[in-house]
C-alpha cells in the first residue's frame, strides 16, 4: 500500500475522535490501547503513519498560515455565495485585514481549533511513539531505527512550525505521566534560542538513520529522508539567524519576571556562521545525491516549443512535474495543492458557465506583479531602460512578445518586456495560456480576455470574478482541463526545493562576510533557469543603481527580491517575510487591481484600491487563545495582543 492512502486513512482514525480541551493535551489518552498499538510490527507502522498524519493535514492551502498572509493572493470579502466552501474557509486570506481575535484566534495551531492543526496532540503521539517502540518484538533494528529517525524528524518539525507562529513555545519533551499534578503539566514558554536548540538536536540525531533518498517510490514516497532532514535544518538555523529571532528589540519585555527575555536582546553575526554550514552541507548532499535545477523536457505529443515558452515551460512546470520525476523537488507533502480551480483563468467559452470548475478567485495583487524584474533582469523602477513612470500607459503587443501575449492585442507597457517568470508565473488580459487541452498550435494559443463582464474570463457575475485581473497561473497544472468538465493534474507543493535552497545559501553567505563569487554563484544558478543574466552583468548593465549588487545591503535586497520572485505562490514567502521583519514594509502598499468591469482598455487599464492592509507589530505572531491562558497561568500573551 502506497504510504499516500495509509496516510489518508490515519488522518481519518487520527481525527475522528474529540480534541482534548486541555491547553497543551500532554497527558496520554486511551491509554488501555498503547500495548495493543504496539504489540507487533504492522500495528506499531500503523502508529507510526498515524505521527505522519498531522504533517500531511498541513497540505491545506487555505489553512497555510505563510500562503494566506504572504499578501501574494488576495481573496475578496464581497462574494454572494463561499466558493471555498464555507466563509471559514476563506478567513485566513482576510488576516491582513486585521481579523484576528485572541477569543477565536484564525488559523489556531495551538490547540487545533479554528481551521489549525492540533501540533501540540501530534507532539505528544511522536512522544507515545518514542516510549514504545521498543515493545514489538518482530521489529528489526535497521527499521526501528529508521522509524524512530523520522518520528524524532516530525517532533521536531512540529515544534519548529509551532515556533515560526507564535516565537517561545513551551517544549514537550516528554509526555507528563497520568499521575502528574496540575503544576507539573502548566508548562511555561521557553525563550526562542532553547527552542531552536530542541529543534536543531532533534533533527541532527534523526539525520544519520534516515534513508538518503527514497528507493521505493511507489510504496514509501513522502517519507522523510536526510536530505529532507539536512534542508530542514539548514532553513531552522538560518531563521535563527534572522532580523525577527536574533536581537529583535521590539521584544524586549517580553519575559517572566526576574528572567532573561524570551527573544534574545543581542544580535549575533556568528549564528549565520551556522546558518552557512547548514545550508552548504544541505547543498552539497542535495547536489550529490544527483538533484538539479528542472528543465522541462516536452512529451511527445507537444509541438516543438520556441525559446521563449520553453524557458516560461521551466518555470512553470517546477511544481507541476510529478514528484519523482523532478530532479528539483526535496520536499513536498503527498496531498497535492488543492486549488487549482482558484487559479484558473478562463480562457474558453466553455468555462464561462462552469462555476464549480473555475471561479478564478484567488487574485494577484497589483504590487506583486510590479515586483517581478525586467527582462533585463532588475526591478521595473530600477531599470534606465524601462518606461517605469509610463507603465500604465496602453501599448499594442508586438510580434517579438507573441509567446508570452496575444499578438495585436491592446494591453499596458508594465505587460511588456518583463522577466519570463512573470509571464510563467501570471495570467492577465491578454496573456497567453499553454494549456487546458490547447497546446497544439504554440502561434495561435488561447489567450486571456479579462475586460468587463462580457468577456471570457471576465466578472460574469459577482462570484466569477478575479478582482485584480492577475492569476497565479503557476499553481495550474498545464495539463488539468477545465471547461463543462474538470479534469486536474496533480501540483506539488514544495516546502523546499533546490531553487529555494540555492538562494538560502546565498542569503546565508552574503550576511556572513558579504558579497562574494559563492553568493552570486548561487543566486545566478537560479536566475539563469529563469532566463536571465547574473547578478553583476545585469546591475551594472542596466540598473540605475549599478553598485547595489557590490554592498551587503543592496545584495541583501536582491537576494530578498530574487526569493519572492522566484518562490512567489509556494507558500514560502510569508515565512521569509517575517523572519527578515519586514512583512510591516511588504504590506504597506494598498492591494490594488484593474477595473475589471470596464470593457475598454482606456477604461479597464486604472489601478483602484481593492483594501488597505492591517498589519501591525502583534501581527508577527498568532495570539495565544485567551482560553488557554486562563487555563494555564503559566503562560503568557504574545506582545501588542
Amino acid at each position: 500500500m502506497k504510504l499516500s492512502k495509509k496516510l489518508l486513512i490515519c488522518v481519518l482514525i487520527a481525527f475522528t475522535g474529540s480534541a482534548c480541551k486541555d491547553y497543551l493535551d500532554v497527558t496520554p489518552d486511551n491509554v488501555a490501547t498503547i500495548d495493543y498499538a504496539f504489540r507487533n510490527r504492522n500495528e506499531a507502522e500503523n502508529y507510526l503513519f498515524t505521527c505522519y498524519s498531522t504533517l500531511q493535514a498541513l497540505s491545506s492551502s487555505i489553512d497555510d498560515p505563510a500562503f494566506t498572509t504572504s499578501g501574494e493572493i488576495f481573496f475578496p470579502s464581497t462574494l454572494t455565495e463561499p466558493t471555498l466552501g464555507s466563509e471559514a474557509a476563506e478567513a485566513g486570506f482576510h488576516l491582513i485585514q486585521g481579523r484576528q481575535t485572541t477569543d477565536h484566534p484564525t488559523l489556531n495551531y495551538w490547540d487545533g481549533e479554528e481551521r489549525g492543526q492540533p501540533l501540540y496532540k501530534a507532539i505528544r503521539r511522536c512522544n507515545i511513539f518514542l516510549e514504545n517502540i521498543n515493545k514489538p518484538k518482530d521489529l528489526s533494528t535497521s527499521e526501528k531505527k529508521r522509524w524512530i529517525a523520522e518520528v524524532k524528524f516530525l517532533k521536531a518539525y512540529f515544534h519548529y512550525y509551532l515556533l515560526r507562529m507564535y516565537g517561545p513555545i513551551p517544549v514537550i519533551r516528554v509526555n507528563q505521566p497520568i499521575t502528574a499534578g496540575t503544576d507539573e503539566v502548566r508548562l511555561k514558554r521557553e525563550p526562542v534560542d532553547s527552542v531552536f536548540g530542541y529543534v536543531v538536536k532533534l533533527l541532527d540525531e534523526a539525520t544519520p538513520d534516515l534513508p538518503v533518498t527514497i528507493q521505493d517510490p511507489a510504496q514509501s514516497l513522502g517519507r522523510i529522508t536526510q536530505l529532507i532532514a539536512l534542508s530542514v535544518k539548514a532553513e531552522v538555523v538560518t531563521t535563527q539567524a534572522s532580523p525577527f529571532f536574533n536581537g529583535n528589540p521590539d521584544y524586549a519585555s517580553f519575559r517572566y519576571p526576574g528572567e532573561q527575555p524570551l527573544f534574545p536582546q543581542t544580535y549575533e553575526t556568528k549564528k549565520w556562521d551556522s546558518a552557512v554550514a547548514a545550508c552548504r552541507t544541505a547543498v552539497l548532499a542535495c547536489e550529490g545525491a544527483g538533484m538539479k535545477l528542472y528543465k522541462f523536457v516536452s512529451p511527445g505529443n507537444l509541438p516543438t516549443l520556441p525559446a521563449e515558452l520553453k524557458t516560461v515551460m521551466d518555470i512553470r512546470h517546477t511544481i507541476g512535474e510529478k514528484w519523482e520525476q523532478n530532479p528539483e523537488l526535496v520536499w513536498a507533502l503527498n496531498p497535492t495543492f488543492d486549488q487549482q480551480r482558484m487559479c484558473m483563468p478562463r480562457v474558453t467559452d466553455e468555462m464561462v458557465g462552469n462555476l464549480s470548475g473555475a471561479p478564478g478567485n484567488f487574485a494577484v495583487p497589483m504590487v506583486v506583479a510590479e515586483m517581478f524584474y525586467t527582462k533585463n533582469g532588475v526591478p521595473m523602477n530600477e531599470d534606465k531602460t524601462y518606461d517605469y513612470r509610463g507603465r500604465y500607459a496602453l501599448e499594442t503587443v508586438g510580434a517579438g512578445d507573441k509567446y508570452y501575449m496575444r499578438e495585436n492585442y491592446q494591453t499596458v507597457k508594465m505587460h511588456m518586456g518583463r522577466e519570463p517568470r512573470f509571464y510563467a508565473d501570471l495570467a492577465f488580459d491578454g496573456s497567453n495560456y499553454f494549456g487546458n487541452g490547447l497546446t497544439a498550435d504554440v502561434n495561435n494559443m488561447a489567450y486571456v480576455e479579462a475586460r468587463g463582464s462580457g468577456t471570457k474570463a471576465g466578472p460574469k457575475d459577482n462570484i466569477r470574478v478575479n478582482v485584480t485581473g492577475y492569476w497565479p497561473q503557476k499553481l495550474v497544472n498545464y495539463q488539468s482541463t477545465f471547461g463543462r468538465e474538470v479534469s486536474t493534474v496533480d501540483v506539488h507543493m514544495p516546502l523546499i526545493r533546490l531553487a529555494g535552497l540555492y538562494l538560502l545559501y546565498a542569503e546565508a553567505l552574503n550576511e556572513q562576510a558579504g558579497p562574494g563569487a559563492d553568493v552570486y554563484k548561487h543566486i545566478d544558478l537560479v536566475r539563469e533557469r529563469a532566463g536571465l543574466k547574473g547578478v553583476l552583468e545585469s546591475w551594472t548593465g542596466f540598473s540605475t543603481n549599478a553598485a547595489k549588487a557590490s554592498t551587503k545591503d543592496g545584495l541583501r535586497q536582491i537576494i530578498q527580491q530574487e526569493r519572492r520572485i522566484e518562490l512567489c505562490f509556494e507558500g514560502r514567502i510569508g515565512w521569509d517575510l517575517r523572519r527578515w521583519k519586514i512583512m510591516q514594509q511588504a504590506l504597506s502598499s494598498p492591494i490594488q487591481g484593474w477595473d475589471i468591469q470596464q470593457s475598454d482598455p482606456v477604461g479597464y487599464y486604472r489601478p483602484r484600491t481593492l483594501v488597505v492592509p492591517v498589519f501591525g507589530l502583534k501581527d508577527y505572531l498568532w495570539p495565544v487563545k485567551y482560553d488557554a491562558l486562563i487555563i494555564n497561568p503559566n503562560l503568557v500573551q504574545n506582545p501588542y495582543w
